[in-house]
């Protein structure tokens, strides 16, 4: 290895080349941040509390809506304390827990949206026998085989990256710790490893995504073979908020985890890095909910349930300290009495 130092800490570099700009950063990200855990909270609610979300689709929905905000949870509070503070420092184990669970939750994300492409292939295939076919059991299965390759996925690269000597520079040129600018800091880095890690990436992200595409290749042909033109309408608008997501969700990750990497692009993969783990959450619950009627009502139910439980709250707040005050008068008036006594 020769002369080198070993590193235990890391610094989360990030936005320090944006000194100007980190102020505004924090605040942009700071409110982006408080929206996507309210609007991801108001679907999860929204499905718990209407019995007509009890599907499926809505079951796959509210597991992906808690899948992304649990990564946003990974890697934005730490991003916000280190654009206010001068210490972006990172241990070791701190920099590998991350990457673990960003990259176990995006792992899982990918393959929930391949549940769902094929929830969305039964309905349309088979709907007779849609309850039958896609039971809770079924549902719950396939919500755990997507959290278990999760983890087994992020366990095998975390182990593959910190398994590497680090030495010389502890710079990590992002806001977490992704997979690239970790590795670039290694002093035995090969190919060999890089290879690996590249097959773990095209494993989620291109074998999740082909089979959404064999989904829809299915559902097409069965669209296409419907005779009249609302049938295929309806069919195809139960499809058009997925694709949409999966659109959004596979354009940004593919573009900053399969194209070719240098040491160049770094500052351009750490914007759209910050796309993918800002903008994909904060876009799925508002795709759900401006393209889905039922979900629209049911959102609305609990604004409103909500709405009249804070106006009760505040009405009860209210009747209580007026009754406190109306008890002092009494007391008042009570202790002049005795004293004219």
């Amino acid at each position: 290895m020769g002369n080198h130092t070993t590193v235990s800490t890391f610094l989360l570099w990030g936005f320090s080349s944006f000194s100007d700009l980190q102020d505004l950063l924090f605040v942009m990200i700071f409110f982006s941040h408080v929206t996507i855990l309210a609007a991801n909270t108001s679907i999860m609610v929204a499905v718990k509390l209407s019995h007509n979300l009890h599907t499926p689709m809505y079951f796959f929905l509210c597991g992906l809506s808690f899948s992304e905000t649990c990564t946003t949870v990974v890697v934005i509070p730490r991003m916000l304390v280190d654009l206010l503070s001068d210490s972006k420092s990172i241990s070791i184990p701190e920099c590998a827990t991350q990457m673990f669970f960003f990259f176990g939750l995006g792992t899982n994300n990918c393959f929930i949206l391949a549940a769902m492409s094929y929830d969305r292939y039964t309905a349309i295939h088979d709907p007779l026998h849609y309850s039958s076919l896609m039971t809770h059991k079924i549902c719950f299965q396939l919500m755990m085989a997507s959290c278990m390759t999760g983890v087994v996925v992020a366990l095998c690269i975390v182990l593959i990256v910190f398994n590497l000597s680090f030495c010389d520079s502890s710079i990590i040129q992002h806001f977490f710790c992704d997979i690239t600018p970790v590795v670039s800091l290694a002093c035995d880095y090969t190919i060999f490893q890089k290879m690996i890690l590249l097959a773990f990436t095209a494993f989620v992200l291109v074998g999740s995504f082909i089979l959404i595409m064999i989904s829809y290749v299915f559902i097409g042909s069965i669209v296409m073979k419907m005779p009249s033109a609302k049938g295929r309408y309806k069919a195809f608008s139960t499809c058009s908020s997925h694709l949409t997501v999966v659109c959004i969700h596979y354009g940004f990750a593919g573009f900053v985890y399969l194209r070719p990497k240098s040491s160049d692009s770094f500052r351009e993969d750490m914007l759209m890095a910050l796309t993918y783990t800002v903008l994909t959450p904060l876009l799925n619950p508002i795709v759900y909910s401006l393209r889905n009627k039922e979900m629209q009502t049911a959102l609305k139910k609990v604004r409103g349930s909500i709405l009249n439980k804070t106006a009760l709250n505040i009405s009860k707040i209210f009747i209580v300290q007026a009754l406190i005050n109306k008890s002092r008068e009494s007391e008042v008036i009570f202790v002049q009495l005795i004293s004219c006594v």
